[in-house]
């Protein structure tokens, strides 16, 4: 085989080769190509594509379910395209629908360049992971969509994201996570603890590679990564770092361009946030059109 002909390492595979070093991965949250770059030039060993973040910029909504599996692969290209040899762990929300196509949407982020894709346990349409009023599917509904998952993957990684810490609490959410790794998840995401405590609880009682979640103004403290280091975590992502400074600096160019105070400042969390593309009334025409039984 000439020089040429030696394949390089598949996404999946460079990301498994800096969890092998043992120290955090710091993800910043991408949503579009500029933040891409900026992940890239300034030398983070990883990527996070924001579903929450492409939801805003991408498509001027809430996270809250709104985002189809197409408009998601195509920012996820585009992203994977701009990072080149950076890893990008990409949100993959519930996978899009039953087992068939969470399979469809795992060989799609494959072929667009992911290294790894996050699946998560709630029921559709799914809630930014840091608003209440979260709803999950059994384990087993969510074992099964991890299997199709494990078996439409080549190489990629599969990160098993549980929300069952607000909903179940946080004894329930470490055991669906040991579940999850049980069944072949690459990597285990407890979404949202709310101390240190449950951290580090988290943190101990999970044996496979853990993702940690630090979102401004969210539920989960704002510890610095050598302490999440310490408690075990394999992967730290910031989705929302870039997102809400990003939303905020805006805000006050606007406004000194003459724009009015209607935008509150700070930007202080995900609710503020997602009020600006809309979430009241997204929310109002869900209460007024509410999910019933088929029946």
């Amino acid at each position: 085989m000439t020089h040429h002909e030696i394949p390089a390492a598949s996404p999946g595979a460079r990301l498994r080769r800096l969890l092998g070093t043992g120290e955090l991965i710091v993800a910043p949250g991408i949503f579009d190509g500029l933040t891409a770059h900026l992940v890239r030039r300034m030398g983070f060993r990883a990527g996070y594509l924001t579903g929450a973040g492409v939801a805003a910029s991408g498509f001027g909504l809430p996270d809250i379910g709104l985002v189809g599996m197409s408009e998601m692969v195509d920012r996820v290209t585009m992203a994977a395209g701009v990072l080149g040899a950076v890893p990008l762990i990409a949100d993959g929300d519930t996978g899009y629908g039953p087992p068939a196509s969470v399979a469809r949407t795992v060989r799609a982020y494959e072929r667009a360049g992911v290294a790894a894709i996050q699946l998560e346990d709630q029921a559709f349409p799914k809630r930014c992971g840091h608003l209440p009023g979260k709803e999950l599917v059994s384990a087993g509904a969510y074992l099964a969509k991890l299997g199709a998952a494990l078996d439409a993957r080549d190489d990629m990684l599969i990160v098993a994201r549980t929300d069952a810490l607000a909903v179940l609490g946080v004894s329930a959410a470490i055991d669906r996570a040991n579940a999850y790794a049980d069944a072949g998840a690459d990597i285990v995401f407890v979404e949202a603890p709310r101390t240190a405590g449950e951290m580090t609880r988290i943190g101990r009682e999970i044996a496979a590679p853990k993702l940690i979640n630090i979102v401004t103004g969210g539920s989960t403290p704002l510890l610095d990564p050598a302490a999440l280091a310490d408690l075990g975590y394999s992967i730290a992502i910031y989705p929302t770092a870039a997102l809400l400074a990003v939303a905020e600096a805006a805000t006050r160019a606007l406004r000194a361009l003459g724009g009015s105070d209607a935008v509150p400042l700070p930007v202080a969390g995900m609710e503020d946030f997602f009020r600006l593309v809309g979430l009241d009334e997204w929310s109002a025409l869900s209460e007024k059109w509410p999910v019933t039984s088929q029946t």
